[in-house]
């Protein structure tokens, strides 16, 4: 199949590969969704790159976040995944998005921030609760940074409040996953066909 539109998710688990991992397991299911409207993509667990902390797009000494900056500037879609830690995302997603705030002073030839015209979703695992929150923290951050969030663009799973249980060892997608999964990405191609055709104003 064609694909015209890019996706890229940013698994922002705390295990390096190869150990399994709940977030890059639900981030390949919305990816294998989005296949579905015509939009190919894969994955990076940042964690196993050396992404320094800062707000720089390099900030230099063998920093490898420029190698993911270019994949993301290569996307049409984000999918920001990442696990539930003390009721927050994880420290890899908090220094994707400090990464990212960088972003904000990059401009294209007619004024407009790097990442204009690019669609945000967000994934979230846990067996703790914190999913609302991490969520609303997350589109905040990439609002502010320039990505556009479509209707219902997240997806998220928690285990039952006390009873710890892992996203990964479910036998099977639960159904209203599965269905909010298919939300997110027939909402996320859509927005992102329309942004790319019709981008939004120059700032200029």
């Amino acid at each position: 199949m064609h694909h015209e539109l890019k996706a890229l998710a940013l698994t922002c688990t705390l295990k390096p590969s190869p150990a399994p991992s709940s977030s890059d397991l639900i981030a390949s299911q919305v990816l294998g969704e989005l296949r579905g409207h015509g939009v190919g993509g894969d994955s990076i667990r940042v964690v196993d790159f050396d992404v320094r902390p800062g707000v720089e797009t390099d900030m230099g000494d063998g920093d490898q976040w420029p190698a993911i900056r270019a994949r993301v500037l290569e996307a049409d879609i984000l999918l920001l995944s990442t696990p539930t830690w003390l009721g927050h995302p994880s420290s890899i997603a908090q220094r994707v998005l400090e990464r990212l705030d960088a972003e904000l002073s990059e401009t294209d030839d007619e004024g407009r921030p790097s990442m204009y015209g690019k669609v945000a979703a967000v994934a979230v695992v846990g067996n703790e609760d914190g999913a609302h929150k991490i969520v609303a923290d997350c589109f905040q951050a990439l609002d502010d940074i320039g990505f556009t969030v479509p209707a219902q663009g997240c997806t998220y799973w928690n285990s039952e409040a006390m009873k710890p249980k892992d996203y990964n060892d479910l036998d099977e997608i639960p159904e209203a996953v599965a269905a909010t999964n298919k939300a997110l990405a027939a909402n996320a191609a859509h927005l992102a066909r329309v942004l790319k055709h019709d981008p939004y104003p120059p700032r200029k």
